[in-house]
Protein backbone atom coordinates (compact mmCIF):
# COMPACT_ATOMS: atom_id res chain seq x y z
CA UNK A 1 0.00 0.00 0.00
CA UNK A 2 2.91 2.24 0.86
CA UNK A 3 4.18 1.63 -2.35
CA UNK A 4 1.52 1.83 -4.39
CA UNK A 5 0.87 5.66 -2.93
CA UNK A 6 4.52 6.59 -3.24
CA UNK A 7 3.98 5.57 -6.99
CA UNK A 8 0.69 8.04 -7.43
CA UNK A 9 2.73 10.83 -5.66
CA UNK A 10 5.99 10.59 -7.56
CA UNK A 11 3.74 10.22 -11.58
CA UNK A 12 1.66 13.12 -10.11
CA UNK A 13 5.31 14.76 -9.60
CA UNK A 14 6.33 13.66 -12.86
CA UNK A 15 2.89 15.39 -14.55
CA UNK A 16 3.31 18.54 -12.27
CA UNK A 17 6.54 19.72 -12.30
CA UNK A 18 6.99 20.64 -16.13
CA UNK A 19 4.13 23.26 -15.57
CA UNK A 20 5.40 24.69 -13.20
CA UNK A 21 8.66 25.66 -14.58
CA UNK A 22 7.25 29.10 -15.45
CA UNK A 23 6.15 29.31 -11.55
CA UNK A 24 10.01 28.54 -10.81
CA UNK A 25 11.46 31.24 -12.86
CA UNK A 26 9.37 34.26 -11.34
CA UNK A 27 9.35 33.08 -8.03
CA UNK A 28 12.73 32.30 -7.68
CA UNK A 29 13.99 35.86 -9.05
CA UNK A 30 10.82 37.34 -7.00
CA UNK A 31 11.80 35.83 -3.87
CA UNK A 32 15.63 37.15 -4.22
CA UNK A 33 14.47 40.25 -4.32
CA UNK A 34 12.19 39.72 -1.50
CA UNK A 35 15.15 38.52 0.62
CA UNK A 36 17.57 41.10 -0.90
CA UNK A 37 15.18 43.73 0.45
CA UNK A 38 14.06 42.23 4.37
CA UNK A 39 17.71 41.44 4.87
CA UNK A 40 19.43 45.31 3.71
CA UNK A 41 16.11 46.48 5.21
CA UNK A 42 17.78 45.62 8.65
CA UNK A 43 16.37 42.13 9.06
CA UNK A 44 17.59 39.08 9.83
CA UNK A 45 18.46 36.73 7.65
CA UNK A 46 15.67 33.92 8.98
CA UNK A 47 13.30 36.66 8.56
CA UNK A 48 12.16 36.01 4.45
CA UNK A 49 13.09 32.48 5.09
CA UNK A 50 10.07 32.29 8.21
CA UNK A 51 7.77 34.30 6.20
CA UNK A 52 8.67 32.59 2.89
CA UNK A 53 7.23 29.86 4.86
CA UNK A 54 4.50 31.10 7.22
CA UNK A 55 2.91 34.41 5.32
CA UNK A 56 3.07 32.98 1.75
CA UNK A 57 1.80 35.66 -0.12
CA UNK A 58 4.35 37.36 -2.20
CA UNK A 59 2.42 41.03 -2.90
CA UNK A 60 1.54 40.67 0.92
CA UNK A 61 5.28 40.21 1.97
CA UNK A 62 6.80 42.80 0.16
CA UNK A 63 4.33 45.04 2.12
CA UNK A 64 5.29 43.22 5.50
CA UNK A 65 8.43 44.98 5.25
CA UNK A 66 7.24 48.13 5.31
CA UNK A 67 4.63 47.51 7.96
CA UNK A 68 7.05 46.22 10.59
CA UNK A 69 9.51 48.90 9.65
CA UNK A 70 6.62 51.72 10.87
CA UNK A 71 4.98 52.10 13.71
CA UNK A 72 1.73 49.64 14.33
CA UNK A 73 -1.51 49.97 13.56
CA UNK A 74 -3.46 46.34 13.75
CA UNK A 75 -6.78 47.73 12.24
CA UNK A 76 -4.78 49.40 8.86
CA UNK A 77 -2.95 46.04 8.86
CA UNK A 78 -6.11 44.13 8.48
CA UNK A 79 -7.31 46.26 5.85
CA UNK A 80 -4.63 46.04 3.90
CA UNK A 81 -4.03 42.43 4.13
CA UNK A 82 -7.93 42.09 3.02
CA UNK A 83 -7.59 44.07 0.21
CA UNK A 84 -4.81 42.93 -1.12
CA UNK A 85 -6.03 39.32 -0.23
CA UNK A 86 -9.45 39.62 -1.00
CA UNK A 87 -9.20 37.91 -4.83
CA UNK A 88 -8.18 34.76 -3.11
CA UNK A 89 -11.93 34.50 -2.48
CA UNK A 90 -12.61 34.37 -5.64
CA UNK A 91 -9.85 31.79 -6.24
CA UNK A 92 -11.62 29.49 -3.62
CA UNK A 93 -14.79 29.90 -5.13
CA UNK A 94 -13.18 28.46 -8.66
CA UNK A 95 -11.41 25.51 -6.96
CA UNK A 96 -14.31 24.08 -5.12
CA UNK A 97 -15.21 21.19 -7.41
CA UNK A 98 -11.58 20.73 -8.54
CA UNK A 99 -10.06 20.42 -4.54
CA UNK A 100 -13.42 18.20 -3.53
CA UNK A 101 -12.53 14.50 -2.76
CA UNK A 102 -9.18 15.30 -2.09
CA UNK A 103 -9.00 14.08 1.41
CA UNK A 104 -6.35 15.76 3.78
CA UNK A 105 -4.59 17.68 0.33
CA UNK A 106 -7.35 19.80 0.53
CA UNK A 107 -5.95 21.66 3.85
CA UNK A 108 -2.21 22.23 2.31
CA UNK A 109 -4.27 23.00 -1.05
CA UNK A 110 -6.27 26.09 0.76
CA UNK A 111 -2.84 27.74 2.34
CA UNK A 112 -0.98 27.50 -0.95
CA UNK A 113 -3.22 28.92 -3.66
CA UNK A 114 -1.18 31.65 -4.67
CA UNK A 115 -1.60 33.72 -8.03
CA UNK A 116 -0.05 31.27 -9.86
CA UNK A 117 -0.97 27.88 -8.25
CA UNK A 118 -4.44 28.92 -8.89
CA UNK A 119 -3.41 29.55 -13.00
CA UNK A 120 -1.81 26.66 -13.37
CA UNK A 121 -3.51 24.24 -11.14
CA UNK A 122 -7.54 25.56 -12.81
CA UNK A 123 -5.94 25.38 -16.66
CA UNK A 124 -3.82 22.09 -16.13
CA UNK A 125 -5.06 19.37 -18.41
CA UNK A 126 -4.51 16.35 -15.99
CA UNK A 127 -3.23 13.21 -17.79
CA UNK A 128 -5.55 10.06 -17.76
CA UNK A 129 -4.15 7.66 -14.71
CA UNK A 130 -3.06 10.72 -12.53
CA UNK A 131 -4.43 10.89 -9.68
CA UNK A 132 -6.29 14.96 -9.37
CA UNK A 133 -5.35 15.56 -5.42
CA UNK A 134 -1.90 14.44 -5.56
CA UNK A 135 -1.30 16.34 -8.96
CA UNK A 136 -2.45 19.54 -7.44
CA UNK A 137 -0.64 18.96 -4.25
CA UNK A 138 2.64 18.33 -6.23
CA UNK A 139 2.07 21.94 -8.19
CA UNK A 140 1.19 23.72 -4.62
CA UNK A 141 4.25 22.30 -3.24
CA UNK A 142 7.04 22.91 -5.83
CA UNK A 143 5.56 26.76 -6.38
CA UNK A 144 5.54 27.08 -2.66
CA UNK A 145 9.32 25.34 -2.26
CA UNK A 146 10.63 28.00 -5.13
CA UNK A 147 9.18 30.81 -3.40
CA UNK A 148 11.03 29.61 -0.18
CA UNK A 149 13.96 29.22 -2.00
CA UNK A 150 13.79 32.22 -3.70
CA UNK A 151 13.77 34.11 -0.55
CA UNK A 152 16.50 32.13 1.18
CA UNK A 153 18.99 32.48 -1.49
CA UNK A 154 18.07 36.45 -1.40
CA UNK A 155 18.61 36.64 2.22
CA UNK A 156 21.91 34.63 2.43
CA UNK A 157 23.39 36.80 -0.64
CA UNK A 158 21.57 39.92 1.06
CA UNK A 159 23.92 42.90 0.68
CA UNK A 160 26.59 40.95 -1.37
CA UNK A 161 24.34 41.84 -4.20
CA UNK A 162 24.89 45.42 -5.63
CA UNK A 163 23.45 45.58 -9.17
CA UNK A 164 19.56 47.24 -9.30
CA UNK A 165 17.00 44.90 -9.04
CA UNK A 166 14.02 47.42 -10.04
CA UNK A 167 11.94 45.62 -12.89
CA UNK A 168 12.31 42.40 -11.88
CA UNK A 169 8.88 42.27 -10.86
CA UNK A 170 7.76 42.36 -14.75
CA UNK A 171 8.78 38.42 -14.47
CA UNK A 172 5.75 37.96 -13.37
CA UNK A 173 3.82 39.68 -15.98
CA UNK A 174 5.48 37.47 -18.34
CA UNK A 175 4.32 34.27 -16.69
CA UNK A 176 0.99 35.39 -16.40
CA UNK A 177 0.98 36.09 -20.17
CA UNK A 178 2.72 32.88 -20.68
CA UNK A 179 0.07 31.33 -18.86
CA UNK A 180 -2.62 32.84 -20.47
CA UNK A 181 -1.71 32.78 -24.21
CA UNK A 182 -1.11 28.60 -23.74
CA UNK A 183 -4.73 28.67 -22.23
CA UNK A 184 -5.57 30.26 -25.43
CA UNK A 185 -4.12 27.75 -27.75
CA UNK A 186 -5.42 24.90 -25.82
CA UNK A 187 -9.20 26.31 -25.79
CA UNK A 188 -8.93 27.15 -29.67
CA UNK A 189 -11.72 24.26 -30.12
CA UNK A 190 -14.08 25.83 -27.85
CA UNK A 191 -13.97 29.69 -28.89
CA UNK A 192 -12.13 31.28 -26.66
CA UNK A 193 -14.84 32.34 -24.96
CA UNK A 194 -13.79 32.00 -21.17
CA UNK A 195 -10.97 34.26 -22.08
CA UNK A 196 -12.46 36.66 -24.02
CA UNK A 197 -14.49 37.30 -20.86
CA UNK A 198 -11.43 37.91 -18.94
CA UNK A 199 -10.22 40.50 -20.98
CA UNK A 200 -13.14 42.62 -21.69
CA UNK A 201 -14.20 42.09 -17.80
CA UNK A 202 -10.87 43.40 -17.32
CA UNK A 203 -10.49 46.44 -19.53
CA UNK A 204 -13.74 47.63 -18.94
CA UNK A 205 -13.63 47.46 -14.95
CA UNK A 206 -9.59 49.23 -15.74
CA UNK A 207 -11.61 52.39 -18.01
CA UNK A 208 -14.37 52.49 -14.99
CA UNK A 209 -12.09 52.34 -11.30
CA UNK A 210 -8.67 52.94 -12.92
CA UNK A 211 -5.55 50.79 -12.46
CA UNK A 212 -5.31 51.13 -8.37
CA UNK A 213 -8.50 49.74 -7.83
CA UNK A 214 -9.72 47.80 -10.89
CA UNK A 215 -8.74 44.46 -9.57
CA UNK A 216 -11.47 43.28 -7.29
CA UNK A 217 -14.60 44.95 -9.76
CA UNK A 218 -13.19 43.02 -12.47
CA UNK A 219 -12.88 39.52 -10.54
CA UNK A 220 -16.38 39.78 -9.43
CA UNK A 221 -17.34 41.25 -12.86
CA UNK A 222 -15.65 37.65 -14.47
CA UNK A 223 -17.04 35.59 -11.58
CA UNK A 224 -20.79 37.07 -12.30
CA UNK A 225 -20.15 36.51 -16.35
CA UNK A 226 -18.92 32.95 -15.78
CA UNK A 227 -21.74 31.70 -13.39
CA UNK A 228 -24.67 33.32 -16.14
CA UNK A 229 -22.70 31.57 -18.65
CA UNK A 230 -21.26 28.68 -17.15
CA UNK A 231 -24.45 25.94 -18.45
CA UNK A 232 -23.78 27.56 -22.37
CA UNK A 233 -19.99 27.06 -21.50
CA UNK A 234 -19.97 23.53 -19.96
CA UNK A 235 -22.37 22.67 -23.60
CA UNK A 236 -19.59 24.28 -25.78
CA UNK A 237 -16.78 22.09 -23.68
CA UNK A 238 -18.43 19.11 -24.07
CA UNK A 239 -18.81 19.60 -27.82
CA UNK A 240 -15.69 20.64 -28.26
CA UNK A 241 -14.06 17.52 -26.69
CA UNK A 242 -16.34 15.26 -28.11
CA UNK A 243 -15.25 16.55 -31.29
CA UNK A 244 -12.02 16.10 -30.52
CA UNK A 245 -12.05 13.03 -29.74
CA UNK A 246 -13.68 11.97 -32.96
CA UNK A 247 -10.93 13.63 -35.24
CA UNK A 248 -8.47 11.87 -32.99
CA UNK A 249 -10.59 8.42 -33.40
CA UNK A 250 -10.24 9.53 -37.68
CA UNK A 251 -6.44 10.32 -37.63
CA UNK A 252 -5.53 7.11 -35.65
Amino acid sequence: MHTKKTQTAASAFRAAFPLTLPVMAGYLFLGMTYGILMVTSGFPVYYPILTAVVVYTGSMEFLLVSILLSPYHPMACFLTALMVGARHLFYGISMLDRYKGTGWKKFYLIYTTSDETFAVNYSAAIPEGIDRGWFYFQVSLLDQLYWVAGAALGALSGSQITFNTRGLDFVMTAMFVTIFLNQWVRDRERGYASELIGVLGALLCLLMFGPDRFMIPAMGVILAALTILRPWLLKREKMADIHYKEEKCQNE
